[in-house]
């Protein structure tokens, strides 16, 4: 049976300022300078959404959404699991299913409340973040600085790295993969722990040579938050992350949850749940100990998003947003892949790494994901969000390493499904708006004097004044009267593109601004965007119709000098899926290239025809701007 709900409203946050604690014996303050405020009109404006109805659009994968999470519960993989969807800073759809006590058959609800394992350590990480930006620790300090314990470390060659703060945050500190050992070692003591540094660790490897996971390392981190501020590194999480954020269910041992909203874990054993013996909360604690639940966790993850974008809006914490982003950046690098579920499917790259206490990952339709997941004997867990897209994706269940990592993405592929989950537009600079005025200018009336007062010094040294002047000539020419009818397609503040609608088809224009102060143009191309003849449209259109249904290209309208693998580029096209026909993007006439819109992916065709309307060249490729190929 499975219980929903939606609440559009959007978190409330209160955070609070200001931290007590003891500096490390030899530590010493560096704090991280104030950035000079900017003049309002030299400021880097926030990228947006531009489509104000992005989040009744995204409702509708909603059901979709639900049904994942009911497979996965039902394959049976857990007694119980909870799932919340997080868009633009609100928990905007919950549900859950199964139960979260086999015993007295109670259901899981959405605000049941997990434990979430491994989810732990991107509080830890925040919180060695905190300290950082208070001048507390370096990330980049031997951790011997604040643990002395680590001082007589064996490292394993003579010209290893000595291990950072930083090391410890991003699994690279070459101590060995720790799982499933280190979930075992949750109730260790702190004596315990430091008679293990003292006497020294394995490495599979020298610090700072690459990934792997390391429970211990996190369990050293918590030790030097301890160590730093003087008091227990739960505690210190405690006031100073979760009570700001307002995570009143999020606790370090299970007996400080209600019992009718404790998720109890379970393994399967024979066929049969069988309960869990839940770890106590010790030295281990900050690598894996936390509870919590999805409204609790749609908290955290409102949080991250809300560092997105980088903006001259008040900073309240709990930590400064540039370092919620830094935490968001991958440091130590996974080995990419680019492989397919099976034969047939699409090709599906991935690649990124360890951030600071998250993941973050790339694939061919999402640039940037962010993540974590947890298991411990009895739960499993997983939170997933999209930095630039505004959404996110939590769920935890019950069940021994039941990860619901499937169901999180099939989430994130139903949301994209709905059309509406784009990433926001990046906005132009005001130096930028001033430049596309001024060549939209330039194109309707040249003025040598009107370039030389926008251009860097490199521009007419790349190309001269006077070759400048006889390009711009040539347009108007071409095109005749020209009029400025497109908003600028901004890569960033300072790049950008746009389109001028002619008498005679396009001008497009792409511009970059010099690294001055004021921005001046160092990069200026146009081109021409003609209309196509009517030969080259019909065979577009032949050309479109059989890659959508499967037929040869009359030869009819193929010339004898065309290339000979024309069939084989219409073959290969299918791979994209049904495509519709899409712009000119350049050229025009008898020789133009014509953007395909693709299923799974665009294609820019480029043909060219004779006099007579026969197919003289043909070259398909995956459009300009395309990252992957299916």
């Amino acid at each position: 049976m499975m219980t929903a709900h939606r609440s559009l409203l959007a978190f409330g946050l209160v955070f609070l300022a200001g931290t007590g604690g003891v500096f490390a014996q030899s530590s010493r303050p560096v704090r991280n300078a104030t950035p000079a405020a900017r003049p309002a009109g030299d400021r880097t404006p926030p990228a947006r959404f531009s489509d104000p109805d992005r989040a009744s659009r995204l409702a509708a994968a909603f059901p979709e959404i639900d049904k994942a999470f009911l497979a996965f519960a039902q394959a049976p993989n857990v007694p119980g699991v909870a799932w919340g969807v997080i868009i633009d800073g609100a928990l905007v759809h919950s549900g859950a299913t199964g139960v979260r006590d086999t015993a007295s058959n109670a259901k899981a609800m959405p605000d049941s409340v997990f434990r979430i394992a491994s989810m732990t350590k991107n509080f830890t990480a925040m919180a060695i973040l905190k300290l950082r930006d208070q001048g507390k620790l370096s990330l980049d300090a031997p951790a011997a600085r604040y643990v002395p314990e680590l001082l007589g470390i064996r490292y394993p060659t003579a010209d290893s790295a000595v291990i950072t703060v930083r090391h410890l945050l991003t699994h690279s500190a070459g101590f060995p993969e720790d799982n499933p050992w280190g979930d075992r070692q949750l109730a260790e003591t702190d004596e315990t722990l430091s008679r293990w540094m003292k006497a020294g660790f394995p490495f599979s490897q020298a610090p700072g040579m690459g990934y792997e996971y390391s429970n211990t390392g996190f369990a050293i981190l918590g030790q030097i938050i301890t160590r730093v501020t003087g008091m227990r590194a739960r505690d210190y999480i405690d006031r100073e992350i979760l009570k700001p954020l307002g995570m009143t269910s999020t606790k370090w041992e299970g007996s400080a949850v209600p019992g009718d909203r404790i998720a109890r874990g379970y393994g399967r054993i024979d066929n049969e749940w069988v309960a869990e013996k839940p770890l106590s909360d010790g030295s281990y604690g900050p690598m894996g100990g936390l509870y919590s639940s999805v409204p609790d966790l749609a908290r955290l993850v409102s949080l991250y998003l809300s560092a997105y974008p980088p903006r001259d809006d008040d900073d309240h914490g709990p930590i400064k947003r540039s370092s919620l982003r830094e935490m968001q950046m991958p440091y130590s690098p996974y080995r990419s892949t680019a492989l397919r579920a099976t034969v047939n499917s699409p090709l599906a790259l991935s690649s990124g790494g360890y951030a600071f206490g998250l993941a973050a990952s790339q694939t061919c339709r999402f640039a940037h994901s962010v993540s974590h997941g947890g298991g411990l004997p009895g739960y499993g867990s997983q939170m997933r969000w999209l930095p630039e897209y505004g959404v996110g994706i939590v769920a935890l269940a019950n069940g021994t390493y039941a990860s619901p990592g499937r169901p999180v993405n099939e989430a994130l592929e139903a949301l994209a499904r709905t059309g509406a989950l784009n990433p926001r537009v990046p906005q132009p600079g005001a130096e930028l708006l001033k430049t596309k005025a001024a060549v939209d200018g330039l194109i309707a009336q040249w003025s040598d004097a009107g370039l030389q007062k926008i251009a860097a010094m490199n521009l007419l040294l790349d190309r001269s004044l006077d070759r400048r002047r006889r390009e711009f000539e040539a347009l108007r020419e071409r095109h005749g009267e020209c009029r400025a009818t497109s908003p600028i397609d901004a890569e960033n503040a300072l790049r950008g593109r746009w389109a001028l609608t002619c008498e005679r088809g396009q001008v497009k224009v792409s511009v970059t601004l010099a690294p001055t102060l004021p921005p001046t143009v160092q990069y200026l191309e146009t081109s021409s965007v003609l209309p196509p003849s009517e030969g080259l449209t019909r065979v577009a259109g032949a050309i479109l119709q059989s890659i959508n249904e499967g037929g040869r290209l009359s030869e009819s309208l193929i010339s004898l000098s065309a290339p000979p693998d024309v069939a084989g580029q219409i073959e290969a096209s299918r791979a994209y899926g049904t495509c519709a026909q899409g712009d000119v993007v350049s050229g025009g006439g008898e020789s133009a290239t014509v953007r395909l819109k693709c299923e799974r992916g665009n294609l820019d065709a480029r043909l060219t025809v004779d006099a007579a309307g026969l197919l003289t060249g043909l070259r398909i490729s995956p459009a300009s701007g395309e990252v992957c190929a299916p």
